[in-house]
C-alpha cells in the first residue's frame, strides 16, 4: 500500500512541473488579448522585457549552468540580433529578422566557441567579455569610417507582434531546455561540469558538446535581440552591445537558482520588474540596490530562490515561508502608503519587491535554523 502511495506521489512530482508550465504558457499567450486600447499598455511593454530576459536567462543556463563555463558573451549575440533588425528591418518581416539574427549569432558563437572553449575558468569568462567590447568598438569604427554615421534608425513593429514572436521563442526554448536536461546531450554537459577530464576519458567529445550548446543558446539570444530592436527608435554600438546585457542574465540565474528548470524564469521575472521599477523611481540608486541584493543572495541563498525552497522539506514548512514572504510584501505596500501620506512620491512596486526579497531570505534562514534545532533535539533524545 505504501509503495503504491509513494509511486503515485513520484508520478505527481514528475507530472506537476510540466503541467504547471503548460498552463502558465497558455495563460500568457492570451495575455495581450485583454489589452482593449489600440496603444500598447504598460503591462504589454513590461511583458516584452520580461520575455526577453527569460529567454536570455534560460539560454545562458542551458550552457553555463551544467558546464560551469561562465559566459559573458550574451551582449555580443544580443547585439548581433539588434543590428540585424537595424540593417534589414525595412524590407523583411519580424520572424525572418529573428531567424537571420539567430543564425548570425549561432555562426558567431560556433566560430568563437571552437576557438575559445578549450580555455577554462576565468580565461574563458574574460575572453567572452572581451568579445563584447571588441564587437562594440569594431562596429563603431566601421560605422563612423565607412557609413559616416554613429548609429541607425530601426523600423518599429507593434508590441503585440513582438510579444508573440518572443513568446514563440520562449516556448521552443523551454521545450528544448526540458528535453536537453533529460537527454544524453544534457548528461554530457553535466559530466563536463563535474569533471571534464573524466567525461573525455569515458568517450564524451567535450569540445563538440560545448560548442554546440554554446552556439545553440546564442541562436535564441540573437533572435530576441532582433525582436527587441524593433521596439527601439535608434540603435548604435554602445546601445546594441551594452555590457550590462552580459551580466543581467547571470545575476538572474544566480538569484533564481542555477541548474534548476524554473530558477532562471523566476529570477528573470523578479529582476526585470525590479529593474524597471528602480530605473523609473530611483535611477541613481538602482545599481547599488541591485548589487546589495546580489551580495545578500549569494550569502544567504547560495542555491537561489528555487534551491532554497528545495532545501526545506515538507509542504507545510514551504507554505510557512511563502506566507511569511507575503506578509513582508504587505509591509512593503504599507510602507509605500505611509510615504505617500507624508508627501513622498515613491509608489510602484519598489518597496513591496524589496521587502519581499529580504523577507524571503529571513524566512528561509529562520526555517533552516528551526529545522536544524529540531534535528539536534531528536538526536539528543535518541542518544539518551
Amino acid at each position: 500500500m505504501n509503495s503504491v502511495k509513494s509511486g503515485s506521489d513520484l508520478t505527481l512530482k514528475k507530472i506537476a512541473p510540466p503541467a504547471v508550465t503548460v498552463l502558465a504558457l497558455i495563460a500568457l499567450g492570451f495575455f495581450p488579448l485583454f489589452n482593449a486600447s489600440s496603444q500598447p499598455s504598460y503591462i504589454i511593454v513590461l511583458s516584452v522585457s520580461v520575455l526577453m530576459y527569460i529567454v536570455m536567462s534560460v539560454s545562458w543556463n542551458i550552457f553555463s549552468g551544467p558546464t560551469g563555463y561562465i559566459s559573458l558573451a550574451t551582449a555580443a549575440f544580443f547585439g548581433v540580433g539588434i543590428y540585424t533588425s537595424a540593417l534589414f528591418g525595412a524590407n523583411l518581416p519580424l520572424p525572418v529578422l529573428m531567424l537571420i539574427g539567430g543564425t548570425a549569432s549561432f555562426a558567431l558563437a560556433l566560430i568563437i566557441g571552437a576557438v575559445t572553449l578549450r580555455l577554462h575558468g576565468v580565461y574563458f569568462t574574460i575572453f567572452t567579455f572581451g568579445l563584447v567590447l571588441l564587437l562594440q568598438s569594431l562596429i563603431l569604427w566601421y560605422e563612423i569610417k565607412f557609413s559616416g554615421t554613429r548609429g541607425r534608425t530601426v523600423v518599429p513593429v507593434d508590441y503585440v507582434t513582438v510579444f508573440y514572436c518572443m513568446f514563440g521563442v520562449l516556448v521552443l526554448l523551454l521545450l528544448a531546455a526540458y528535453l536537453v536536461k533529460r537527454s544524453r546531450f544534457g548528461m554530457a554537459l553535466t559530466s563536463i561540469g563535474e569533471c571534464e577530464d573524466a567525461a573525455s576519458h569515458v568517450g564524451v567529445n567535450t569540445t563538440v558538446v560545448k560548442v554546440l550548446a554554446f552556439a545553440g543558446t546564442a541562436f535564441a539570444m540573437g533572435a530576441v535581440g532582433a525582436a527587441k530592436a524593433t521596439t527601439m527608435i535608434y540603435v548604435d554600438p554602445p546601445i546594441a552591445f551594452n555590457v550590462l546585457m552580459s551580466f543581467m542574465p547571470v545575476l538572474m540565474v544566480i538569484f533564481g537558482g542555477s541548474g534548476y528548470f524554473f530558477g532562471p524564469v523566476i529570477g528573470a521575472v523578479i529582476f526585470t520588474i525590479l529593474q524597471e521599477q528602480l530605473t523609473t523611481k530611483w535611477p541613481k540608486w538602482y545599481m547599488i540596490i541591485f548589487g546589495s541584493i546580489m551580495v545578500l543572495a549569494i550569502l544567504f541563498l547560495p542555491n537561489g530562490l528555487v534551491g532554497a525552497m528545495k532545501e526545506i522539506t515538507g509542504i507545510a514548512k514551504k507554505m510557512i515561508v511563502v506566507l511569511a514572504t507575503c506578509i513582508f510584501v504587505a509591509f512593503g505596500y504599507a510602507f509605500n502608503l505611509i510615504l505617500a501620506s507624508s508627501g513622498v512620491a515613491i509608489g510602484g512596486l519598489v518597496f513591496p519587491l524589496l521587502f519581499g526579497i529580504v523577507g524571503f531570505m529571513i524566512s528561509v534562514q529562520l526555517m533552516k535554523y528551526l529545522i536544524g534545532k529540531a534535528k539536534k533535539e531528536v538526536g539528543k533524545n535518541a542518544d539518551t
